[in-house]
């Protein structure tokens, strides 16, 4: 590991870690990532799954560096800039409570029909904290493929990757146009679709039967999933509830029914 020192914090190769605001990507497709935590497991997710994430730089103290030497020592492709914690919030612009950032190039998404057999799809989620911590909620229990809109926050954004606690790079991701369109090509590829909501005729979580390949819609914060997707989905499911609490936050629900369709 080689430190390249930083005298000048307007230095035109750290310009990346000044403009990537969230949701922002350049040309080449970059992301940043805060913090030694977001930033140690993407550097492990490299190492121990072989993860495809190509990584450019890091940007940190001199005390970053020391602490962890051993993990930076088997990256000798990745550019070290050392910055004091002062010139690293000049150059962001505010005050910052960690001491590292990271470029890295954001992964190709999936096609389709590359993602695994258990699916989480979104349907015009509008918060990038939802969309990272469902992310890390799929990691930690094991659902390995995530399906997003175009227009929702993409799942590199600065502000997802950080919630995510950088897991979203253990998963599989697909960008989709048209969810109606979409549904139909997942059930040709025999994939039961299931909706998280809660009406007339949707069944308890706890009765509900898993296929082996399924795919699970959640709806947006504000509005849920619309009855036209709702009338194309296999099984509408609800979480039971007391009577006078009407929701949970979007990640919470989809936590609590990965936990029951992976269990």
């Amino acid at each position: 590991m080689e430190l390249i020192k930083i005298k000048n914090i307007n230095d035109k190769n750290l310009k990346i870690y000044h403009q990537m605001r969230d949701n922002a990507f350049d040309e080449l497709n970059s992301f940043v990532a805060d913090s030694p935590k977001v930033v140690n497991i993407l550097l492990q997710s490299k190492l121990e799954l072989k993860s495809k994430l190509e990584l450019k730089s890091i940007l940190a103290t001199k005390e970053y560096f020391e602490e962890f030497k051993s993990l930076l020592e088997q990256r000798d492709d990745l550019l070290c800039y050392e910055a004091t914690k002062e010139q690293m919030q000049t150059l962001v612009g505010h005050k910052i409570h960690h001491n590292c950032m990271l470029q890295g190039i954001r992964p190709k998404e999936n096609a389709l029909d590359e993602l695994g057999k258990n699916i989480l799809m979104l349907d015009n989620i509008t918060s990038s904290e939802n969309v990272g911590s469902i992310a890390r909620s799929m990691a930690g229990l094991g659902v390995g493929s995530y399906l997003l809109p175009k227009e929702s926050p993409h799942p590199y954004g600065r502000r997802a990757l950080r919630v995510s606690m950088g897991y979203m790079s253990r998963l599989k991701y697909c960008i989709y146009d048209d969810i109606l369109s979409t549904i139909d090509k997942l059930k040709a590829e025999g994939y039961k679709i299931y909706a998280a909501e809660l009406t007339s005729n949707s069944i308890p979580l706890k009765d509900v039967k898993v296929s082996d390949k399924w795919v699970l819609i959640m709806g947006s914060e504000g509005h849920g999933i619309s009855k036209e997707v709702l009338e194309v989905c296999d099984e509408v499911v609800n979480i039971e509830m007391m009577q006078d609490v009407k929701s949970f936050n979007v990640s919470v629900a989809a936590s609590i029914m990965m936990y029951k369709f992976v269990n």
